[in-house]
């Protein structure tokens, strides 16, 4: 499971001479940031910002990133100097309940043009990395879109969220065509599949969504609520995973009933893959596909990510936390090892997420399903693939893509090398991927 990091924006600048202390500007403008923060006055910071910035993020998306960012860290108790190398000052950033990297630039102006919480690192290394780190209000390096393909945004209004994400279709279409709604996998991720947050940058499911058109298959790819541009006033503690799989199907029974589309197919990434399978019982959706699925309860896995990479210690302490969760009970007082998967504002979330077994609800499709899962895939084995392929419809199909990992990339099974795809957005998909999803879509009635 990758580290947790929270990022706001970084803008890539040409670096000069390294000097010793930050100068007074920069002193004064984290004095005032840090003033306006524990204050909670976002307004205010974001009048601190440059024309860059402010045309890159917006005020809202901004106060939803604060409140956030106090939600799961508290107040900054002290901010110390690690490092300055013009024009960005990094600085320890303590809060209540973490200590995190604070890296500030300022204009000539002095206004704030690049602001990041995340990993401690030196103003040197951060410089190195700023073209990995790209920012939740700017999208990551892409190719340009092939010209075949053609893309429009899409904006559904619900009882309590307004959902934000892109069309795309084969630019030359004749008559109705089929439409494959992708679910984004765990946490923060995007419509493209990037992540500032989990310092993720794969752009998997724009290559998808670019992929299917070339063969003539529409789709539709989103921002889950209280995700990229989906914000909401919402709490991250008021969410639930079934906000999730109620949305999803309100976008099913959208896609049905819009003149362009002939039949709906679900593609669920990850955590994706349970929030479409729940979402495609009772709905006419003509097919239903599972990429890198669980094929186990969501709290089974995490603790089987977390033997594989924590220490016995942090393993003890999910599974005292788990068990109170068990009992429907939430725990205030949470490790820092563990507090992005299972913070206070999280757990209720986790709760309702934990409690659905992805073998029993993929029992109850009645369309066509196809499993697709990776050899090389870090968080979900090959035997979760084949859990849900037993316990699914015996004309299910199951395919197992050879060294593919979990962001849909080619990767080795070293874990360094595997994850160092995570950062690398201009990585095509495996090769074999959309093939074989072309091959199910066309085959559907």
């Amino acid at each position: 499971m990758k580290n947790f990091f929270f990022a706001l924006l970084i803008i890539s600048l040409t670096f000069n001479a390294i000097a010793q202390t930050a100068p007074d500007n920069y002193v004064a403008a984290v004095k005032k940031f840090t003033a306006l923060y524990n204050d909670n006055k976002p307004d205010s910071i974001y009048s601190m910002f440059g024309p860059e910035m402010t045309a890159a993020l917006t005020k809202d998306k901004f106060k939803a990133t604060m409140t956030g960012l106090k939600e799961q860290f508290g107040n900054l108790m002290e901010t110390s100097l690690v490092s300055y190398k013009e024009p960005i000052a990094v600085y320890k950033a303590s809060f209540q309940t973490t200590t995190l990297g604070m890296n500030i630039r300022l204009n000539n102006a002095n206004q704030i043009i690049g602001l990041y919480f995340g990993q401690l690192r030196t103003a040197a290394q951060a410089d190195d990395n700023s073209a990995a780190k790209s920012a939740a209000a700017t999208s990551v390096n892409t190719p340009a879109i092939d010209p075949s393909v053609t893309e429009s945004p899409m904006v559904h209004k619900t009882l309590s969220a307004t959902l934000h994400g892109t069309y795309t279709l084969p630019k030359n279409v004749s008559g109705k065509i089929p439409v494959v709604l992708i679910i984004a996998g765990s946490g923060p991720t995007d419509r493209d599949g990037n992540s500032p947050k989990l310092d993720l940058a794969t752009n998997a499911y724009k290559y998808l969504a670019w992929g299917l058109a070339k063969e003539g298959i529409a789709s539709l790819r989103y921002d889950k609520r209280m995700i990229g541009e989906s914000v909401t006033g919402n709490k991250e503690s008021d969410l639930r995973f079934d906000d999730y799989v109620d949305d999803a199907v309100e976008l099913v029974q959208m896609l049905n009933t819009d003149d362009r589309f002939a039949k709906v197919i679900v593609l669920g990434h990850s955590e994706g893959s349970l929030i479409g399978m729940l979402a495609s019982r009772g709905q006419d959706v003509k097919g239903y596909i599972s990429l890198a699925g669980a094929g186990q309860q969501a709290d089974k896995l995490v603790t089987e990510q977390l033997k594989a990479t924590q220490s016995t210690f942090v393993q003890e302490k999910f599974k005292t936390l788990l068990d109170s969760m068990k009992k429907g009970k939430t725990i205030d007082n949470v490790d820092p090892s563990l507090w992005s998967i299972a913070r206070p504002g999280i757990q209720r979330y986790l709760m309702s997420w934990f409690r659905y077994d992805p073998a029993r609800i993929i029992k109850l499709l009645k369309m066509p399903i196809l499993i697709i899962q990776g050899n090389t895939d870090l968080q979900v084995s090959t035997t979760d693939a084949d859990n849900l392929k037993k316990a699914a419809k015996s004309n299910a199909t199951e395919i197992i893509i050879p060294n593919m990992n979990h962001i849909l990339k080619d990767a080795p099974a070293d874990r360094d090398q595997n994850l160092a795809t995570y950062n690398k957005p201009d990585l095509p998909l495996k090769a074999e991927l959309v093939p074989d999803i072309v091959k199910f879509v066309q085959g559907l009635n």
